[in-house]
């Protein structure tokens, strides 16, 4: 049999359903989001423990937990702890941080831009980041467990 050496890649859909109800009227609604071309995914389970650590880097070439910020078209964390937060650190090419505590049993998604991926997506300033226009690209993603060791799942798309 012959081994494929090219791949067309697949279309992951991605679907949010909020569903709430009060005094019987519905708030709930449903969102979807298409992204073609993904022909890499990692879904890993990460152990984070209290000392902050690299889980994933971005450059120009494709490694173990390494990738090219411009393919990135998915990212998606859960902690996957009942009891215990964790912090995710997203830092960008202009040494910008952003920290996220991310609770037990929640997911963070960040999706990338339409036209470049994880490439110039984040800023972050003190005051007004919104009328600063230097994005930067996504370096580096680092975690660390606020109390105790916690699991996190990550899963990442590329194209």
């Amino acid at each position: 049999m012959a081994r494929k050496t090219a791949y067309s890649g697949g279309t992951l859909t991605v679907k949010l359903t909020e569903s709430l109800t009060i005094d019987g009227r519905d708030y709930g609604g449903t969102s979807s989001s298409t992204f073609s071309s993904i022909k890499n995914v990692t879904r890993r389970i990460e152990t984070i423990t209290t000392t902050e650590a690299t889980i994933i880097t971005f450059d120009t070439v494709i490694g173990a937990g390494q990738y090219i910020p411009a393919n990135i078209a998915y990212m998606r964390f859960t902690n996957l702890d009942d009891t215990n937060f964790v912090t995710l650190t997203l830092k960008n090419s202009a040494n910008d941080e952003v920290a996220i505590k991310l609770d037990a049993g929640k997911t963070f998604v960040l999706a990338g831009d339409n036209s470049g991926g994880m490439a110039s997506m984040m800023n972050a300033v003190a005051g007004d980041a919104g009328s600063d226009t230097a994005l930067g690209s996504i370096t580096t993603v680092q975690a660390d467990a606020g109390a105790s060791t916690v699991q996190i799942e990550m899963f990442v798309a590329s194209t």
